[in-house]
């Protein structure tokens, strides 16, 4: 099995995920050692000199000119987790604690934190082991790192907390009697370095990342199911069109849609027709699918360097040079989770839209609400409703948690970023765009139906014969959240995107995509 060197290697969106979900291992590198060791004979330095130093000597926040005899250094350490757990609300999921882990290794293993190899290597054990901590999910206001979620993360180190395995939920006491440990005592600067950092904004961002590039890959597919069943064109889809404006997201879904389209008897039939052109929300696909595929990229971009950046304070140059500064603020992921969020809502909006038309039967022969006899049958008439509930949910949910700052620490802390709850909103939204995907493609495979015998291209109907070993044809009423449930298991666990992407590599055609 591949392995990770925490400190050395170069993480990833993906890498993090693969790591979390046990596909590769992980250890802390061998030069990574070294810098981590020395990084804490420096800390101890400070720590026995008489200089004052922030963090290490002296208490926290408004109390950073309280200096801490040599004493009740031991006690401040312990004290600062037991004191910042103060998190609400519902668990984090297990992913999420895991990923925090994770990008919290890394980050104090690049020799810059003052940390012990002991504490980390006990962290490393917690991922190796599947020891998962119990972290509310509200409590971060983004800015001194995610002080609540992170004191929560590691109490179960000092033997106070929660933790789960195998799903069970136990003390940390019996963890440890259950692993055969005991709770390790910190030392200067240690507690400080464990809750100072992004690593639950950041871990959020790396799960939203990774099921946003999902949607976004679904949403082109069952849009090009939608078209098809409209029988609209596929003349905005021209490469030279897009190449006149040429912004890569764009770009890039212009190509996708007409690969998804080449071949489809659907398209070819009504190649004479005198429809001038289609509503926006099939003409624009490329343009707005395009711009959330932006929003992800340039998301993308800022949490790799955030995956490979030090984020706790202060840091620890050399023993002559320690730096307090900023390196915990939020702002840098809060603003693109926020931007990325509005992007997964218009991917929503769009797709609701789509839903809409299809309904309507005023074109390409399909009944008023996808359904021959309505009347005594509603047809597929609400579902929509629930996707346009979904829609406008995600619009109240767009408005920029980066837009406030409230301040706390007496003051000390007077610009903070709420990039804790971008990360979270981000992936509601997500949650919701999941259904509203769901509801058109069911939409969407009703629509083709009632083109048979006619073909879509290959892609397309090997996805279409997926739905329908999941969904039936409905030409009556019955209880749709179960379709769309089933649906929703489609968009949701990449099975879509799978099947699209495996009958184009079986028949050498390039579907195009970004960089997972």
């Amino acid at each position: 099995m591949k392995i990770f060197y925490f400190g050395e290697d170069h993480l990833t969106p993906n890498l993090a995920l693969q790591i979390a979900n046990n596909k590769i291992t992980c250890e802390i590198g061998k030069r990574a050692k070294v810098n981590i060791q020395e990084s804490r004979k420096n800390t101890l330095d400070i720590a026995h000199s008489e200089r004052t130093v922030y963090g290490i000597n002296t208490g926290f926040g408004p109390l950073c000119d309280t200096r801490i005899s040599k004493e009740q250094i031991k006690l401040l350490q312990e004290n600062i987790l037991k004191s910042h757990s103060v998190g609400v609300g519902p668990i984090v999921p297990d992913l999420i604690a895991k990923l925090m882990l994770i990008t919290k290794v890394h980050a104090l293993s690049m020799g810059y934190s003052g940390i012990s190899l002991e504490v980390l290597e006990r962290i490393v054990f917690f991922i190796h082991h599947e020891i998962i901590p119990e972290v509310p999910s509200q409590g971060s206001v983004g800015a001194s790192g995610d002080l609540a979620p992170l004191a929560h993360l590691f109490l179960p180190i000092i033997g106070l907390g929660k933790v789960k395995i195998n799903g069970e939920i136990m003390s940390a006491a019996k963890m440890h009697t259950l692993h055969d440990l005991a709770p390790l005592p910190l030392g200067a600067k240690e507690g400080l370095a464990l809750i100072n950092g992004t690593q639950f904004i950041l871990s959020y961002a790396v799960l939203g990342l990774s099921r946003f590039y999902n949607c976004l890959e679904a949403a082109d597919i069952v849009g090009a199911m939608s078209l098809e069943g409209l029988l609209g064109s596929i003349s905005p889809f021209t490469k030279e069109l897009h190449e006149l404006r040429p912004f890569e997201g764009s770009q890039l879904v212009a190509a996708r849609m007409n690969t998804l389209l080449s071949g489809s008897e659907m398209v070819a039939s009504h190649e004479d027709c005198d429809r001038v052109q289609d509503p926006y929300s099939l003409r624009c696909i490329p343009q707005v699918h395009g711009a959330s595929r932006n929003a992800w990229s340039h998301l993308n971009e800022l949490v790799i360097t955030e995956l490979n950046s030090v984020t706790d304070n202060p840091i620890i140059l050399n023993a002559q040079t320690s730096i307090s500064g900023g390196n915990f603020h939020g702002q840098l992921l809060a603003m693109p989770l926020d931007y990325a969020g509005l992007a997964a809502a218009e991917i929503g909006n769009i797709s609701d839209r789509r839903t809409y038309l299809l309904l309507e039967g005023k074109t390409a022969g399909l009944p008023r609400l996808l359904m021959k006899n309505t009347g005594i049958n509603s047809g597929f008439m609400i579902p929509q409703y629930t996707s346009a509930a979904l829609a406008s949910e995600n619009k109240g949910l767009c408005w920029p948690a980066s837009a406030d700052s409230i301040p706390t620490s007496l003051g000390q802390e007077d610009h903070v970023s709420m990039g804790s709850i971008s990360g979270r909103k981000l992936n509601i939204i997500i949650d919701n765009l999941e259904h509203i995907l769901a509801i058109e493609l069911i939409c969407a495979a009703q629509a083709f139906d009632y083109h048979k015998p006619l073909k879509s291209g290959l892609v397309l109907d090997h996805c279409h014969e997926l739905i329908r070993t999941k969904i039936n044809h409905a030409e009556e009423d019955r209880i749709f959240s179960e379709d769309i449930k089933l649906a929703h298991e489609l968009i949701s666990s990449g099975a879509l995107v799978k099947k699209a992407n495996e009958t184009a590599q079986a028949h050498h055609i390039d579907l195009g995509s970004a960089v997972g």
